[in-house]
């Protein structure tokens, strides 16, 4: 069974680890300095069409255009996800006692994401796009999911959008093939988010402790469809439209069959995998999803 620790005494050593090492991206980051000539905007290997027949025909351009939609794709996703989050956050802490550390904790986290959502604007207006917007179909329902989702959904729901995004970030901070701005962003992201995933994860094993079989049902639901959810989002057709490439529709089905990407997905989600099956969440029907989303053998 997953070990956690006293919740005062986590938020006390997240809130001092926050005041010890966050940033201020307007402070912390070169936003004058130029984009890198010939350098790709993530690295090759995340690329979502990387090993297939379609990527060896591109050019190195295309490959560089492609790499910076993914990136504007998946930072838009991001932001998507953040303010989802923060308001999750704020209803949390709107209920709850404000001078517990618990409580302090989560508005510092809100803070976090802020400046996080703020700097991934900054870097879609710096590369000269626009943000990819949800249709309509996921964007006026999850108008919703701050009010559904709680206690342990809310925080199963953080951990998918947290983990996976920052373990594939990591791979940013030593690959110099990548745009500088964009490792410098990417560093300041995996650092604070390793606090978000802390205290989330403590949490949630909390509020499973103290809920009955229908809560872990339910939260099972949510994990397992949110890693699908994910998994599309961040292979849209639109973002093969922008590269240029024809037929969109067919890449996005292209790339979401492609062995490489898979093994990617898999890799970057093996350690919230193992942490949610230990915790008893991937079991039943849910494990098709998993495997549907491209994030489990």
């Amino acid at each position: 069974m997953v070990k956690i620790g006293d919740r005062e005494r986590t938020a006390e050593r997240l809130l001092q680890s926050s005041a010890k090492l966050s940033y201020d991206p307007l402070v912390d980051v070169d936003w004058n300095a130029p984009l890198a000539d010939g350098k790709l905007f993530i690295p090759e290997r995340t690329v979502s069409l990387y090993g297939t027949d379609l990527w060896r025909r591109m050019s190195h351009e295309q490959r560089i255009e492609l790499s910076k939609q993914e990136m504007v794709n998946t930072v838009s996703v991001g932001i998507w996800f953040e303010v989802i989050l923060m308001q999750m956050l704020l209803r949390m802490a709107y209920h709850r006692d404000p001078t517990t550390g618990h409580v302090r904790y989560a508005l510092t986290e809100i803070a976090d994401e802020c400046r996080h959502s703020t700097m991934f604007a900054m870097l879609i207006d710096k590369v000269g796009e626009t943000p990819y917007r949800n249709g309509w179909l996921l964007q006026k329902p999850a108008h919703a999911l701050p009010l559904i989702l709680r206690g342990a959904p809310m925080w199963v729901a953080t951990l998918i959008g947290e983990e996976i995004f920052d373990a594939i970030q990591r791979e940013h901070l030593q690959d110099e093939s990548i745009q500088p701005l964009v490792r410098a962003i990417m560093r300041i992201h995996v650092t604070e988010e390793a606090r978000h995933v802390r205290y989330a994860r403590e949490d949630l094993i909390r509020q499973l402790d103290r809920r009955g079989w229908p809560t872990r049902e339910f939260t099972r639901d949510v994990v397992a469809i949110g890693a699908l959810l994910l998994s599309r989002l961040l292979v849209r057709p639109e973002q093969y439209a922008r590269a240029g490439l024809a037929e969109p529709r067919k890449v996005a089905a292209l790339a979401r069959a492609n062995p490489h990407r898979r093994e990617v997905l898999t890799e970057a989600s093996g350690r919230l995998v193992r942490f949610l099956d230990d915790a008893g969440l991937i079991a039943g029907p849910s494990k098709m999803l998993w495997r549907r989303a491209g994030v489990m053998l």
